[in-house]
Order: structure tokens, then C-alpha cells, then sequence
């Protein structure tokens, strides 16, 4: 069975019914679950929070209705509940030594390869400096095309871009079940999912609470994006004090298994990709590449093709021979510009500071 043990880098989803009742923050849930992150975080874990719970905060506040709200008093809610939510979260972390940061975030950030990569070396740079990023959807600018509608999803999504290994949904309920619980006493629920059928999906129901968007069709969904992504992730009610410490001591929850680790999933993703150009490096980058290190504009003797920031290139070395696929941190012709420079002439070259390295070994297949 899957646990949390050895996990490097871990997502957890908090749902708005967790953290939300009648428009007020559950204060005292929260510092139990600052607790859980801090004692992941003390045995060498980076952690992320995808928070929900802006708009049932900022609808407390300002004293809007319950049930479907305008498009434009959600923006506001959600502007208004984005301060209280990010401060509520400092405050329970700071004590503990912890520092917060504020991530929002859209769907277009994902789907847009420039800034799905600027998203994922934001997060990385914050988990190396020790920091909890609180990732939320940017529901004050978002609209229905460019909404994830859901942190389950989303939670999935930043679980992909960091690769992290494991991904918890603290949830209004403790797992799948072959049918709605709250309907059918029949229903069994399940302990492990090996592999996501069709029988599987059939079995997602209707949202629980009135304040979470997420039911456990959103929740498949985040499960399917989780695993093709090297990352196993667990369904599991989040109400209890220190939902993480009893998810360790086995509390019920629902494992979705992935086959694969995050690092190995996500070159597969980028090796099937189609390259965009051509980036013909030397031997001395050559040889740095074959050792792990990432291609640096100094070992860059010619750009072919037209590309943007984040698209695929093949790198070929000095005989033309196919050395690997990457994603290219600048676009062909800022990298035609900066071809044989050092990294740190790269402000003087484009007049602006830019990434160190013009494929980061990370996005790199060999």
C-alpha cells in the first residue's frame, strides 16, 4: 500500500469545506495542518498547498449570498478572500519557522508552454529556498475559458510541473466508492486503484458540499494527470486535526497508484514531442551534456528554425549526429543572439536578465 514515506516533493489539496464554515476560517484546523507540513517538511520533504477557499472566505466578508454568485461578485469574493487566505496561512506557518509565498495561477498557465515553464522554475526556486508556495486558481481574473474550475485538477496540474511524487486531495470524503455512499449503503469503498478504467470513472459522483466544486468526476480526473505524471496520489477526508499525521497512521483514503517516477514521465512527455528547430552545440557542451550538466549559451555554435520560448529543439553535436530533444528557455532568435556567450553577458546581450541556462537539464532528453 502507498504512503507518504520517503516522498521527496508533496501536493496537498485543501478543499473550501475544510477550511471554510458559514463564511469564517476553522482557525484551529488550519494550525493542525500547518503541524503536518511542518513535520514533512522536518524529515526533508518540500511541500505545496493548492488552496481553496478564497471565494467562501471573501464571501463571508462580504456578507454575499450562498449559491451561485455573478461572475463579477466571485471576482470580487475571491480578491477579497485571496489577502485573508494567504495571511491566514503565514500565520499559522510562521511560528513553526516556515515561510509562505502566494502563487495564482490560471489554466492558460499551464497550456502555454512559455508559461508553464516560467510557473515551474518560480515553484522550483521557492521549494530550494524551503519556502510553501499556497497555489490557488487566479479566480479574480479568471473566466470560464481560462478556468481549471477546480483545485483538484489544478493540484494535479502543479503536482506534474514540480514533479512531485506524491499528491493528497484532503477531501469532504475518505476515498471512491463503487457508488455514492450518501445514497447507496451498498456501496464499498475503495482502497487502491492500480489503473484507471472505464468501470472506475463510471463510478465518480456528484460533489458532497455545497462549497466544494470538486467531486470525484474532477478528482478522476486530477487522478489521470497525476499518474501519467509519475505521481501517486491519495483521496482522503481532510476534517480531522492533523489529517496528514492520520493519513500516515493509516486513516481511510483512496491510493492511485503511478507506475512510473515523475522524472522518467515527464521525459517521455517531452521526447514525444515535435521539434520546433535545431540547436547545434560543440564538443566541450557535448561532453558537459553526456555528464548531466544542463546547455549553457556557450556551447552553442548555430540556431536552425523558427521557435519560441518553451518549445522542443533537437540539439545535434558538432557532426550533425541527434544528441537529445529539449525545451529552449528562449526563443531562436534571442538564442541566435547570445549563441557562444557566458551566462552572465546575457543582460548586456539582450538587455534583459535572463534564465542562466538555454536548455535546463530538466527539460532536457538525451
Amino acid at each position: 500500500m502507498a504512503t507518504l514515506s520517503g516522498a521527496k516533493r508533496v501536493v496537498i489539496k485543501i478543499g473550501s469545506a475544510l477550511l471554510v464554515e458559514r463564511g469564517d476560517l476553522r482557525a484551529a484546523w488550519l494550525k493542525g495542518l500547518a503541524e503536518d507540513v511542518a513535520m514533512l517538511k522536518a524529515r526533508g520533504a518540500a511541500v505545496i498547498l493548492v488552496s481553496s477557499g478564497s471565494i467562501a472566505l471573501g464571501r463571508g466578508i462580504l456578507h454575499l449570498p450562498s449559491g451561485e454568485l455573478p461572475l463579477e461578485h466571485s471576482q470580487a469574493a475571491a480578491s477579497v478572500g485571496q489577502i485573508r487566505l494567504a495571511r491566514a496561512y503565514q500565520e499559522v506557518l510562521e511560528p513553526l519557522g516556515i515561510t509562505t509565498s502566494q502563487i495564482l495561477l490560471t489554466l492558460e498557465d499551464s497550456a502555454d508552454r512559455r508559461r508553464y515553464l516560467n510557473s515551474r522554475a518560480t515553484l522550483d526556486a521557492l521549494l530550494s529556498l524551503g519556502a510553501v508556495p499556497i497555489v490557488n486558481e487566479n479566480d479574480t481574473v479568471a473566466t470560464d475559458e481560462i478556468r481549471y474550475g477546480d483545485n483538484d485538477r489544478l493540484a494535479a496540474q502543479i503536482a506534474v510541473t514540480v514533479g512531485a511524487d506524491r499528491l493528497v486531495l484532503l477531501s469532504d470524503i475518505d476515498g471512491l466508492y463503487t457508488a455514492n455512499p450518501n445514497i447507496d449503503a451498498s456501496a464499498r469503498h475503495i482502497a487502491t486503484v492500480e489503473h484507471i478504467t472505464p468501470e472506475i470513472e463510471a463510478m465518480a459522483g456528484d460533489p458532497v458540499s455545497g462549497l466544494s466544486k470538486g467531486g470525484m468526476k474532477t478528482k478522476i480526473m486530477a487522478a489521470k494527470t497525476a499518474i501519467a505524471g509519475g505521481c501517486t496520489m491519495a483521496i482522503t477526508e481532510g476534517f480531522k486535526d492533523r489529517p496528514i499525521q492520520a493519513l500516515e497512521e493509516g486513516a481511510r483514503a483512496t491510493w492511485f497508484i503511478a507506475h512510473e517516477d515523475p522524472e522518467r514521465a515527464r521525459k517521455r512527455w517531452i521526447g514525444a514531442m515535435k521539434p520546433k528547430g535545431e540547436i547545434i552545440i560543440d564538443a566541450g557542451a557535448a561532453r558537459a551534456l553526456a555528464h548531466g550538466n544542463s546547455l549553457l549559451p556557450v556551447g552553442v555554435s548555430e540556431v536552425v528554425g523558427h521557435f519560441g520560448r518553451g518549445e522542443p529543439v533537437v540539439v545535434l553535436g558538432p557532426n550533425g549526429a541527434r544528441i537529445g530533444l529539449g525545451l529552449t528557455r528562449y526563443t531562436s532568435q534571442e538564442s541566435e543572439a547570445i549563441k557562444g556567450a557566458h551566462s552572465e553577458d546575457i543582460q548586456a546581450i539582450l538587455g534583459y536578465s535572463g534564465r542562466a541556462a538555454l536548455i535546463h537539464r530538466d527539460d532536457l532528453v538525451l
